[in-house]
């Protein structure tokens, strides 16, 4: 069994960081346009994408904003935190096999009302920076340490 451990605000110190790494793949670039609606050929249409500027698909810029979600859910502040905002801009794509890690600094702390301001850093595998902006969070009060959900295999024909 997996299982996430929060970092509460009482445990939160200015500078304290995480990561978080993915790997994209076919399959994860069909289920982002799947439940986004997000079917823009040059993330789907091998022989489209080919003409553009990156000469193959490319991942979902949100995908990576995605990764940083799930770096806040599961890693810091991590289970009970509440996501606020975000700003991201992307500076690179990312394609099919690229390893994106997502780094998060705590910059900010609000201990009143619990809110942590977290610098987020997305590179890829051969150190690029791919996106980069700042998150708001709500870090939970309590402890927690909890059992990771299990994601269902999913199969596309």
């Amino acid at each position: 069994m997996n299982l996430l451990e929060n970092y509460p605000i009482n445990e939160l110190v200015v500078g304290q960081r995480a990561n978080y790494s993915k790997t994209l793949t076919e399959q994860d670039i069909i289920l982002f346009a799947a439940c986004s609606g997000d079917v823009n050929p040059v993330h789907l249409d091998k022989e489209y994408a080919a003409t553009t500027a990156f000469g193959e698909p490319i991942g979902h810029g949100m995908w990576t904003g995605a990764l940083v979600s799930a770096a806040i859910a599961t890693c810091l502040p991590g289970p009970g935190s509440v996501y606020r905002s975000q700003s991201l801009n992307f500076k690179h794509p990312v394609k099919i096999g690229d390893t994106v890690t997502v780094t998060l600094i705590v910059s900010e702390i609000k201990d009143r009302i619990k809110l942590v301001t977290l610098e987020c850093e997305a590179h890829n595998q051969d150190g690029k920076l791919i996106a980069k902006g700042i998150a708001e969070v709500i870090a939970p009060a309590e402890k927690q340490r909890l059992a990771a959900g299990v994601l269902p295999i999913i199969v596309i024909d």
